[in-house]
């Protein structure tokens, strides 16, 4: 089975609808974030990079009387949820590998503890290595969400990161290991 590409994936008008609202440059950039992690820590960077550029397809925008309203958003988002089940549906839908599908949605459900009540996460490296590059693009008052990108150069950076997958991919060999895919080791 051929490699489902981030290009596909950002083809799909679904993916192009929320990932536009989230922030395409702060999707792009997080992907690239979660690429060097990912090489960084042994966790498949195609899993990573995907995680990373649809963790926030699930976003609704908080505003009060024309400005963002954190305690609206604190109470009451749960932009991961959803994201987890749009990217679900979506990979899916693009025939990524049902497996892969699912670590993916999981590393979207949890990039962020904000959904949940006592704030807790144990996460897995896939799903943690997506939180560290959500947040290593954060800008204070949310401004990540609202940075642009020209389409043609989101389109090469898009095109640069699957060219980085494949490359990675041609070189190092990874496995499954029960709950994610890792980087195989020597016996």
């Amino acid at each position: 089975m051929a490699r489902l590409t981030l290009a596909e994936i950002y083809s799909h008008p679904v993916a192009q609808k929320f990932v536009n609202r989230a922030g395409l440059a702060h999707s792009i950039s997080t992907a690239f974030h979660a690429f060097r992690l990912a090489k960084e820590r042994g966790v498949h960077p195609d899993l990573a990079v995907k995680a990373a550029f649809l963790h926030d397809m699930g976003h609704y925008q908080w505003y009060n009387n024309g400005e963002w309203d954190y305690e609206q958003y604190r109470l009451h988002d749960i932009h991961a949820i959803k994201g987890a089940e749009r990217a679900h549906k979506l990979l899916i839908r693009l025939g990524e590998d049902r497996f892969k599908a699912k670590q993916i949605a999981l590393a979207v459900l949890f990039h962020t503890n904000s959904f949940i009540p006592d704030g807790q996460v144990n996460r897995t490296p896939l799903q943690q290595i997506v939180a560290d590059a959500d947040e290593a693009d954060e800008e204070p008052g949310g401004n990540h969400h609202y940075r642009k990108i020209n389409i043609s150069k989101a389109w090469r950076k898009i095109h640069e990161l699957d060219k980085k997958i494949e490359e990675e991919l041609a070189q190092f060999p990874y496995e499954n290991t029960g709950d994610e895919q890792r980087l195989k080791t020597p016996d």
